[in-house]
């Protein structure tokens, strides 16, 4: 039966005293998860109480875990800044680690008999999506999923709107919904809580938000390492399921959003999930025109051992059939082996409707383009048109400028996005986090692509590894007039 929640917590009982870290000995949990709760110590946010029991299959010990993950931490400028080491003695004396399989129950009640009767238990599971719906039972089974406990999945939650659907149903026969937390840790970035405050805090943006002033957007999620050794996992998942249906689609919510009447987390997915019923389809008749699949070569099939037609690039241009955002190209494109390592928006404005500049002046225009990046560094910055200094007699002479209107500490407080989803998820703040029907509405129209593709016989162009993809993504864009921000 599906625990059912009496009311919203008291706040002292929303938040969680015991995080139960299931894939402990994982790459995500030694290089992100547990350094971020570290962090979170270092700067008092964790409940005096606050436990972590690691868990895993390997016979591993407490020990060598956090020998590892002090390797990593011990020379971030945060650690460096403390003058002993008493923060990191006070933080491994909260960790456990207990080597059990997740499928036997005996092993299960092990783990219950390691945590007080009393705890507020956090699961996060960094484990593969097949045992989502399994290892939940089974929590419930020996006792530990109580009114306050809560569970974190890390994605993909399924491979298409089925798989996605049964994992849903299986952990709502024990969770409610307010005790799910679906983790996309592009959200938990600075840059992008930032542009919540960027849209909805200052008046001057909102009557330009529209397809009035705005000419087209672009998304870039680029990345400069090959798949490598992870080709079982991409062979599976390819560029479309493993970055689209969430980091990318996550970001296209965030930009093309109504206002919500509120910060609460039901008023914002409602808002994100009308942003995705209204993409347009994009089917066997359109795919062709809409959408371009690449994989790099020469790697990835030597990597596999054997012929591949998994994407390692995809290029979408996606539209919203909205009065907001009729007519406004959205360009996405994700990669591996690209030329450059990059996440962005770029926003860019329509051309001014008439020219008053004389010469050379005319030709020096260039419309204005607000650029949100969230990686390599996290920056946000305005391009706009001023005068060139100096003298000439062929008029007024042009040139762009850059405002950059970052706060100046966001450069120096480089946290882990992981910690501003982990402190919500402990205190029970959904905000940040992806609700049910978003990423079922997102696998609807991915699952849409996919079909697509199938039925049409799309091909996979080839591009070479260092580049900026295949030919025919630059052309999804060109053939518009348009260009990509390389």
């Amino acid at each position: 039966m599906r625990l059912e929640t009496q009311g919203k917590w008291l706040a002292e009982d929303r938040i969680c005293n015991h995080l139960v870290l299931f894939g402990a000995t994982g790459d995500l949990a030694t290089r992100m998860l547990l350094p971020s709760l570290y962090f979170l110590d270092l700067d008092g946010l964790l409940p005096d109480d606050f436990r972590v029991t690691g868990v895993s299959r390997l016979g591993d010990t407490a020990e060598a875990i956090l020998q590892r993950v002090q390797a990593g931490v011990s020379t971030n400028p945060r650690s460096l800044a403390v003058a002993d080491d008493s923060v990191w003695r006070r933080f491994a004396a909260r960790f456990d680690y207990l080597s059990l399989d997740v499928t036997q129950p005996e092993d299960l009640r092990r783990l219950a008999d390691r945590i007080p009767e009393r705890s507020n238990c956090l699961f996060f599971l960094a484990l593969s999506p097949s045992l989502f719906g399994r290892v939940c039972r089974g929590l419930e089974e020996v006792g530990l999923v109580r009114g306050g406990s809560r569970v974190v999945l890390e994605k993909p939650l399924g491979r298409d709107l089925a798989t996605c659907r049964q994992i849903n149903e299986a952990l709502a026969e024990v969770f409610s919904e307010e005790q799910i937390f679906r983790i996309d840790h592009y959200l938990g970035k600075e840059t992008v809580q930032n542009l919540i405050a960027l849209r909805f805090g200052n008046a001057m943006f909102e009557p330009l938000w529209n397809n009035l002033s705005i000419d087209h957007v672009q998304i870039t999620i680029a990345e400069t390492q090959s798949v490598g050794g992870r080709w079982p996992y991409y062979d599976e998942y390819g560029a479309l399921r493993d970055m689209v249906q969430n980091h990318l689609l996550q970001l296209v919510c965030l930009i093309a959003m109504e206002p919500p009447s509120n910060l609460d987390p039901e008023a914002i997915r409602n808002e994100k999930v009308k942003v995705l019923r209204c993409l347009r389809a994009i089917g066997a008749r359109t795919v062709s025109d809409d959408t371009v699949r690449g994989q790099y070569a020469p790697g990835y099939r030597e990597d596999r051992g054997a012929d591949s037609d998994t994407e390692t690039y995809v290029a979408i241009r996606a539209s919203i059939d909205n009065w907001r955002w009729s007519g406004v190209p959205f360009y996405l494109r994700t990669g591996k082996a690209l030329a450059d390592r990059r996440t962005e928006i770029a926003i860019q404005f329509k051309d001014v409707p008439h020219s008053v500049f004389e010469g050379e002046g005319q030709l020096d225009l260039s419309p204005n383009r607000l650029i949100i990046r969230l990686q390599p560094e996290e920056n946000i910055s305005l391009q706009l048109m001023s005068k060139m200094p100096g003298l000439t007699r062929d008029g007024m002479r042009l040139s762009p400028v850059t405002l950059d209107i970052t706060q100046s500490d966001l450069q120096q407080d480089r946290r882990i996005a992981y910690e501003r989803l982990l402190l919500d998820a402990i205190e029970g703040n959904s905000t940040l986090f992806v609700g049910r029907s978003e990423v079922e509405q997102a696998w609807r129209w991915v699952d849409g692509i996919i079909e697509g593709w199938s039925e049409a016989a799309s091909d996979l162009e080839v591009y070479p590894s260092g580049s900026w993809g295949p030919d025919g993504g630059r052309a999804l864009v060109e053939r518009d007039g348009r260009s990509w921000r390389d």
